[in-house]
């Protein structure tokens, strides 16, 4: 009888797209609503804080896009440096690759007989993948994807910068900073929320999180505006 195929899903296949687009879809409604804040605390026109912020998203996606594809690259070439090697050890020493592949089972807590018929049977079928899930730690969910992490990155932070942008748009010009500064709390909780959800974590203390430490942001951001605005 053959095995049936294993179909669950794990929330760790989301991990690589998950973290990148929480982060920037977070740092888009922070940073420019943080932005409008302190531009239009220092007693700027709608005009002018709109400009102000479209700049902000287009920087802000241009640069978590870079940023994200170069820390992410950065660990892709770790993976390939190690899988170089990897692949060297397995050719030149493939027996000592065995005893040691056998070592990383007995220390799992499999006896040593079936540890090395566990490593003898895995590396007939697939060598390289075989040392690299069990001792380099990389496997097909969580390998490094620049691209991916960057597109998802500056996608979900252009979307989160054009929510204040839209309250700012649409607010009256006497309550814009209420305005901005409560709708960008909904969006900051509601996202912590969903990221919270989506990654199988506490929903509530996901969205405190999030949001307190928006809230933090934007309240030093507007004060730093009135400030500058008061001496200029």
């Amino acid at each position: 009888m053959r095995p049936r195929h294993h179909t669950e899903r794990h929330r760790i296949k989301r991990a690589g797209w998950l973290r990148a687009a929480v982060l920037g879809a977070n740092d888009g409604v922070v940073s420019t609503a943080s932005l409008v804040l302190g531009v239009a605390a220092a007693s700027s026109s709608r005009a002018g804080i709109l400009v102000a912020g479209v700049a902000g998203l287009v920087a802000g996606a241009m640069s978590m896009a870079a940023g994200e594809y170069v820390s992410v690259h950065s660990q892709a070439d770790s993976e390939k440096a190690d899988l170089s090697r990897e692949r060297t050890e397995l050719e030149t020493d493939p027996a000592a690759e065995r005893r040691e592949l056998t070592a990383i089972y007995v220390a799992r807590g499999l006896e040593i007989e079936l540890a090395r018929q566990v490593a003898a049977q895995l590396m007939a079928h697939d060598a390289l993948g075989a040392h690299a899930r069990d001792e380099l730690g990389i496997s097909d969910t969580t390998r490094a994807r620049p691209t991916q992490a960057a597109f998802a990155s500056a996608t979900s932070f252009a979307v989160g910068a054009m929510l204040p942008l839209t309250v700012v748009a649409l607010a009256p010009a006497q309550g814009l900073i209420p305005w901005v500064s409560a709708t960008s709390l909904v969006f900051l909780a509601s996202l912590g929320a969903v990221a919270a959800r989506v990654g199988g974590a506490g929903v509530w203390m996901g969205a405190a999180r999030v949001a307190f430490w928006g809230a933090l942001a934007m309240a030093i951001t507007a004060g730093v505006g009135a400030l500058v605005g008061a001496i200029v």
